[in-house]
């Protein structure tokens, strides 16, 4: 009986030993070590140490400079393969240093976040937007639906709260993205309705690609005004219909132009009072006392009600009401 029991007791061990070895994502050494030392010591996240050695930003996150704690998001090797191949690259040699580096910045926030501590909203990352004397930081849109956590619309948490003595580590399935305005749209559920209509089939422009374009090429950077959902819902009972699809095309088309400008990345702090703004459709008049405010050719105004959110080909504002076309 009792050498029976003994003998149980090992199989239960050794399959409670190899069932934890068999999650790649459970792949760090719980010993104490700083982030760099933590991946690099990873095998399932090799390809991760590999760019943070080649680009030099391991120095970020080897605990060498006693100031930097950052949370960091780790892709293991299968999302940096999967990165490589949907971007075109045949290995991480290929990509260019400058674009390696925008990617990796983009997977870290200053600060230790754990796991529980993330709330839908924006974040700023560690990547920049620059576009000649202009630099900001990147934002990223991080979502938290009953404890599931994802990053820019896209990147999955798949395991969180891998301590290390300079900050945090939190494994994810993808590459975060980049984003664009329309990463944005897609991953901000409070921006929903602005998203079905900058994507309604019958549109003779195509705003989501337009709103996709690279910094760079022109007519980006934009500065867009994105109105909230309820603001669509609000204007659906201001103009008498019942959904989008009810607005005629060339309506909604000249609605849509209203809220972007092209060519310029306008933060909050470029906004003042009896501001004329040239929109693709027109112009509008900004305001900042009392609080920020634009006003169409109606005479309708809108509240700013959150500003400077930063993606990597403009920058978005939040309205209240949508803007419509005189």
């Amino acid at each position: 009986m009792i050498k029976n029991l003994k003998l149980l007791t090992v199989l239960f061990l050794a399959l409670t030993i190899q069932s934890c070895s068999n999650n790649d994502d459970d792949d760090y050494d719980m010993v104490p070590k700083t982030i760099f030392e933590q991946v690099a010591t990873s095998s399932n996240y090799s390809s991760l140490a590999y760019a943070l050695q080649k680009t030099g930003l391991y120095t970020a996150f080897d605990g060498s400079n006693a100031n930097d704690v950052y949370t960091l998001f780790a892709p293991n090797n299968m999302a940096f393969s999967r990165f490589l191949m949907e971007s075109g690259f045949s290995n991480i040699d290929d990509v260019p240093v400058s674009v390696l580096k925008k990617v990796l910045l983009n997977h870290a926030i200053e600060g230790e976040v754990t796991y529980r501590d993330f709330e839908t909203g924006y974040y700023t990352s560690a990547a920049q937007y620059i576009n000649g004397d202009s630099m900001r930081n990147l934002s990223m849109h991080i979502e938290q639906v009953n404890m599931r956590v994802t990053l820019n619309g896209e990147s999955r948490i798949t395991q969180g709260n891998v301590y290390a003595t300079n900050g945090v580590i939190h494994a994810v399935d993808r590459v975060v993205p980049i984003p664009t305005i329309v990463t944005f749209a897609i991953a901000d559920k409070g921006l929903t309705n602005l998203l079905i209509a900058l994507t309604r089939p019958d549109l003779t422009a195509d705003f989501a690609s337009i709103l996709s374009t690279n910094l760079g090429t022109d007519p980006a950077p934009f500065t867009v005004f994105a109105p909230t959902d309820q603001a669509f819902i609000d204007l659906l009972v201001e103009l008498g219909v019942q959904s989008l699809n009810d607005i005629d095309e060339p309506t909604l088309k000249s609605t849509l132009t209203y809220h972007v400008i092209g060519g310029t990345n306008a933060y909050s702090t470029d906004l003042s009072d009896n501001l004329e703004l040239n929109t693709l459709g027109g112009p509008i008049t900004a305001n900042i006392t009392g609080g920020a405010t634009l006003t169409d050719g109606n005479n309708r105004v809108s509240n700013i009600v959150a500003v400077d959110i930063q993606a990597d080909n403009g920058v978005i504002h939040v309205i209240d009401k949508v803007i419509l076309p005189n």
